[in-house]
């Protein structure tokens, strides 16, 4: 989802709604590895965390309380409404459809988003921003092996898409085990994107990968077979 369409849909919130989905998903960014939006740079990733890290309005010391899952799903539920009802006048708009699909992701509904997604890639299959996010959320119903499978599927139309990279060398790490790929999925990232704005991120994950493994931090990564 780009800043401009997020914005325009918070707006159908309050600000304390707001405020409390970007926490939460401040919190399961961390739990999960801070994995990153197929569609965002990591320095707009970063300025909405520095968004969600700021303190409540009228509260000095407490965050907002953490929602139910219900909670979670009536406020997705709220913000997707306005635009599920324009996707009735034009069921195929894949950019309305990956929009809803943000919107579930971003409350943790991820079937839900997994399905407007899906929606979404019919009409624009590659569509690699759209993918990386589906698999993303095929890893948050723990789904390793479907998530690898359209992190690969998205890599073989962009093969050197940063963020599908990062979001891979992950799910190879945390959900597979396999160090050895996970390490050769991020250097390739590097070798392939110079300037990527989370190198150091990709660099504090490669080394935290390599002493599990027992490999000394600092050996080069392998190439990806």
């Amino acid at each position: 989802m780009t800043d401009t369409n997020r914005a325009t849909s918070f707006e159908q919130w309050t600000s304390v709604q707001a405020y409390t989905l970007a926490v939460i998903c401040l919190l399961v960014g961390i739990a999960g590895g801070w994995f990153i939006r197929g569609s965002k740079s990591p320095a707009a990733a970063a300025a909405e965390t520095a968004s969600a890290s700021a303190p409540a309005m009228g509260s000095a010391n407490a965050g907002p309380q953490t929602p139910t899952p219900a909670e979670m799903r009536r406020m997705a539920d709220t913000q997707a409404g306005p635009l599920i009802e324009k996707l009735k006048a034009d069921p195929t708009n894949a950019g309305l459809l990956a929009n809803i699909g943000n919107v579930y992701y971003d409350a943790q509904q991820y079937p839900t988003a997994i399905d407007y997604y899906q929606r979404a890639l019919k009409t624009e299959p590659t569509n690699t921003g759209v993918r990386t996010d589906m698999a993303t959320a095929y890893w948050y119903t723990g789904n390793a092996d479907v998530a690898i499978a359209e992190f690969q599927k998205s890599l073989s139309y962009e093969p050197n898409k940063a963020n599908t990279l990062f979001n891979l060398g992950i799910v190879e790490w945390q959900g597979k085990m396999d160090i050895d790929k996970a390490v050769a999925t991020w250097q390739k990232l590097l070798d392939t994107n110079p300037n990527y704005e989370g190198k150091d991120k990709v660099l504090e994950l490669m080394a935290q990968a390599k002493k599990h493994s027992g490999v000394k931090p600092g050996t080069p990564g392998k190439p990806l077979q």
